[in-house]
């Protein structure tokens, strides 16, 4: 069921792309979105774990700095039929952790200096279980491709924006129902791709949490965890975090109120705890 959801979600962030470039440009406007989405997504497929490794100055995390960590790890990864993926460490305080690459063999989970020195082994196991469920499930896949395609809705509609300041006038055909059918579409289509994305990255999150789960055979390992990373975020968020890679993490990194939590990349960890206090394996 998540997956057809995932699925339907990713659909209509295609649909969004296409009507956004037929307005600009017609046929051949859609066309020329479809194929910008495209070399996105390429290029998010080839390089976004080294972006974002990149980003956060993950520096590579040996067994003899963690060996807790690589023993944990080849015990998830033998019951979960998984290749080892390589491991990272982000200099801050903060707990938290995320995984990236395209597929098993391109792994590579990222751990905070913060969550190595909070959380016991039960916990820890969890931990990386749901990371490397978001590899196993294709996640980190599907969240490039969703985020790269917002990406590209939000870029069209600033051209859009910017020709009707610069260019509206002169547009032929359709007139006054066109010009603001455009601007319509220029203003909704990114907070509606916001949306879908978002959506998809807390569809994507229930299901690690459970996949995760059930690798371990202990739900409530993972739920001990999100409740002390939920805790820690609050005090202690992290500073450096950007919005555009707050779906990898797997606590939103990123501090806020109401507003900001309405429009959160992740579900309330209170649901996520309360379903996996409820699983039965």
């Amino acid at each position: 069921m998540n997956v057809l959801k995932t699925g339907l979600l990713l659909a209509v962030l295609t649909v969004l792309l296409v009507l956004i470039g037929q307005l600009l440009g017609g046929a051949r406007g859609a066309a020329m979105a479809f194929t910008f989405a495209l070399v996105m997504n390429l290029g998010s497929y080839w390089f976004s774990d080294k972006i974002v490794l990149s980003m956060y100055r993950a520096k590579p995390l040996s067994e003899a700095d963690a060996p807790q960590v690589y023993r944990v790890a080849r015990e998830i990864t033998s019951r979960a039929g998984m290749p080892m993926p390589k491991f990272y460490v982000l200099p801050t305080a903060t707990p938290n952790a995320f995984a990236t690459g395209r597929d098993p063999t391109h792994a590579a989970v990222a751990v905070t200096t913060g969550l190595l020195q909070l959380m016991n082994e039960e916990e820890l196991k969890g931990i990386l279980a749901h990371e490397l469920s978001h590899v196993k499930n294709r996640d980190t896949l599907v969240m490039s491709i969703a985020a790269a395609v917002a990406g590209a809705i939000s870029m069209l509609a600033m051209w859009a924006r910017w020709g009707l300041m610069f260019g509206g006038n002169r547009r032929q055909g359709g007139g006054v129902l066109q010009l603001v059918a455009v601007l319509a579409m220029s203003i909704l289509a990114p907070l509606a791709a916001m949306i879908v994305q978002l959506a998809i990255s807390r569809t994507r999150e229930y299901s690690a949490d459970d996949t995760g789960a059930r690798i371990t055979g202990n739900p409530h390992g993972l739920a001990s965890a999100l409740e002390k990373l939920h805790t820690a975020s609050r005090r202690l968020p992290m500073q450096d975090a950007n919005p555009a890679t707050a779906h990898l993490f797997i606590v939103n990194p990123l501090s806020g109120g109401a507003i900001a939590k309405l429009f959160s990349t992740h579900p309330p960890i209170e649901e996520r705890v309360r379903r996996l206090r409820g699983m039965r394996l």
